[in-house]
């Protein structure tokens, strides 16, 4: 059979498609696709906004909340789609009558390797957003430790479908090993022994990435102590994301979990206080000493959007930090898929080229340029995809911090 010729739509819906292959985190989190961004007169800048789910504050009895105050809280976040990457190839004439096998053996399949694993890495330093998380630096995973991440993701109320357990692959194969004689199903079995696939326990769909990186602890000491508390926060609806530091040494890095004595989360319909410390995740990079820590969640201590109580009286706090100070400590995730969203947009096309063309394929959108050069009889060629990552709902995830 003849070879068939390659055409730009072509080379792109298969580069789309290997790359799509090969982002498991990308392609279990919630992806979004705007083609406003590349339209003549309705560009929408590089900014999406996402509105985030309203809540409110029940009302005991027949008399109605005093007019103003029950106002809908409608928040958003804003997702910046401003990464482009993408990755340069170059044909000759002959080599542009490949057969479509064989250039996706040959050339589509390495490239989407390197720009599939730098588009995945990026999203996945997301994984320090979140504040919720299971320590246990030094010791093999469990399932236990998979079931507490499950036990949080359910009392924040994440729907129990489309979670994922996101595994780097030393945990994978601890886990795998660990659990190699409670699966009955021939099918997983298969794939558990032949491949370290576990498909689905738990109410997990479980993946296994060698992108996922370790984060190291900040040399901060366990002497901090916080003033913002009692006589100092508002008891109010307004989120406080940052608390002053009375005490303490050393340096905090972006992603450090603590939590702060005598400060708890509520259950987020009841705003009951669960008897649990909240969890808060360092959002800035922190120098040390007295000071402003930037964290998250917001602290809110009142209204629909309240999720901590602090029933003490005292102004100041112990911080207690999660994990040893200065190591590091492989990390997983567990988490909804609404937890975190990724979106493309489509580049621009140029005029006056050898050919170009633009598909979208599962919410990610690529675009393909190629160019001739007379004097070499080569075809420079470029696939871009230019996207965006935020997270939304971290209260949605869970990391696992083992060895």
């Amino acid at each position: 059979m003849p070879n068939t010729l390659l055409t730009a739509s072509a080379i792109t819906r298969e580069s789309l498609r290997i790359l799509h292959q090969k982002l498991n985190f990308v392609g279990s989190i919630n992806r979004q696709y705007d083609d406003s961004f590349a339209k003549a007169g309705a560009k929408i800048g590089n900014d999406l906004r996402i509105r985030l789910p309203n809540q409110y504050v029940v009302r005991n009895g027949a008399t109605m909340t005093a007019v103003g105050s029950a106002d809908t809280l409608e928040s958003q976040v804003t997702l910046t789609v401003n990464t482009q990457q993408g990755v340069d190839l170059e044909f000759t004439s002959n080599e542009l009558t490949m057969s479509m096998d064989d250039f996706s053996k040959r050339v589509i399949d390495p490239a989407m390797n390197q720009l599939a694993a730098s588009i995945e890495a990026n999203a996945m330093s997301m994984y320090r957003d979140v504040s919720q998380s299971i320590w246990n630096g030094g010791s093999a995973i469990t399932l236990a430790q998979v079931l507490q991440g499950r036990k949080l993701l359910s009392d924040s109320l994440a729907p129990n479908g489309d979670r994922s357990a996101n595994l780097n692959t030393t945990d994978n194969a601890e886990l795998v090993q660990a659990l190699s004689g409670l699966f009955n199903d021939t099918t997983n079995l298969s794939k558990q022994y032949r491949e370290g696939y576990m498909g689905r326990t738990a109410g997990f769909d479980f993946m296994e990435n060698t992108m996922w990186s370790a984060h190291t602890r900040g040399a901060a000491s366990a002497a901090y102590t916080t003033s913002t508390l009692v006589g100092v926060l508002p008891v109010s609806a307004t989120p406080v994301s940052a608390i002053t530091v009375a005490t303490g040494t050393g340096a905090m890095n972006v992603g450090d979990v603590f939590t702060i004595g005598n400060v708890f989360r509520v259950h987020p319909e009841t705003r009951v206080s669960t008897g649990v410390l909240q969890q808060f995740v360092v959002t800035a990079a922190y120098a040390g000493g007295a000071g402003s820590v930037s964290i998250s969640p917001a602290i809110v201590l009142a209204g629909p959007r309240q999720n901590v109580v602090i029933p003490t009286t005292s102004a100041t706090a112990a911080i207690t930090f999660a994990g040893t100070a200065s190591t590091a400590v492989g990390t997983s995730l567990v988490y909804h898929k609404d937890a975190f969203a990724f979106a493309t947009a489509d580049l621009v096309m140029p005029q006056g080229v050898d050919f170009s063309a633009r598909e979208v394929f599962d919410g990610i959108s690529m675009r393909i340029v190629r160019q001739y050069d007379i004097n070499n009889d080569r075809f420079p060629c470029r696939l871009d995809v230019l996207y965006g990552f935020r997270t939304i709902r971290p209260q949605l995830a869970a990391r696992l911090h083992n060895r």
